[in-house]
């Protein structure tokens, strides 16, 4: 009897220490899920998120820390990107588990900075009081092996119609490639069409590179009907075709 109660003491401790790692921590959305909502302050003001954003392309970026030497150089960079992703259409948001008076702050800060020779730029996009953790928690930002309290650094691009399409997580003393991201939002543009124009994209594609088709390219009727046609593919092997882009 004194076993059999131990037992069951054991399994109860371990199943409150799940709950409460879950709770902390939360589940990582996956590619194809629909992005969390959420309503939180910003330095931009209140922020309902994907709402207020419509139509557009969103990247939603975790960060540990205000103040951070990593943290500044990711800012500066995408804010010195800001025009190239608005011709993309797309919307950035930044979230870490600073207060909203810690990142009005820092923002003024860091519109005061020249970096790598670019002249000191202001900040568009909002910087999200996640004091609370709710955002955090929500996407799976906070991971417990390395904090409960600081996110790692998450990067989620979610489509116009609010589903996930990429996920990425770098630890936190590790700055990211922001060319990367923004080379994955074009590839995820062009790779979004229907029928003819569905594409997948090669390894180390930059924008403007063949792309690959996930069928053969063309019938024989239509090949027949227009020889010129098979001028705008070529094979790799028997299993890889390729269509030109330039």
């Amino acid at each position: 009897m004194k076993i059999r109660l131990v037992f069951f003491a054991l399994l109860l401790l371990s199943s409150g220490n799940l709950w409460s790692q879950d709770k902390v921590v939360g589940n990582i959305p996956m590619i194809g899920d629909v992005a969390p909502s959420f309503t939180a302050q910003t330095t931009n003001g209140l922020l309902n998120f994907p709402g207020d954003y419509g139509r557009s392309w969103k990247i939603i970026f975790s960060h540990p820390r205000d103040f951070t030497p990593v943290c500044s150089t990711e800012i500066l960079t995408l804010a010195n990107m800001q025009n190239e992703f608005d011709k993309l259409n797309v919307k950035l948001v930044i979230v870490s588990t600073d207060t909203l008076e810690r990142h009005l702050l820092w923002k003024k800060d860091l519109e005061s900075l020249s970096y790598k020779n670019n002249a000191p730029v202001k900040i568009k996009f909002p910087l999200i009081d996640d004091n609370r953790m709710v955002v955090s928690r929500a996407y799976g930002m906070l991971h417990l092996p390395a904090s409960t309290t600081k996110d790692v650094r998450g990067v989620f691009i979610i489509n116009p119609q609010n589903k996930i399409e990429a996920i990425y997580f770098y630890p936190m003393n590790i700055g990211r490639n922001m060319e990367e991201i923004k080379r994955t939002v074009i590839a995820l543009q062009t790779a979004s069409g229907t029928g003819k124009d569905r594409y997948m994209i090669p390894a180390n594609w930059k924008e403007g590179d063949d792309v690959l088709v996930p069928q053969f390219p063309y019938t024989e009727k239509e090949l027949a009907a227009n020889p010129s046609i098979k001028n705008s593919y070529y094979n790799v092997g028997t299993f890889m075709w390729f269509k030109k882009m330039k």
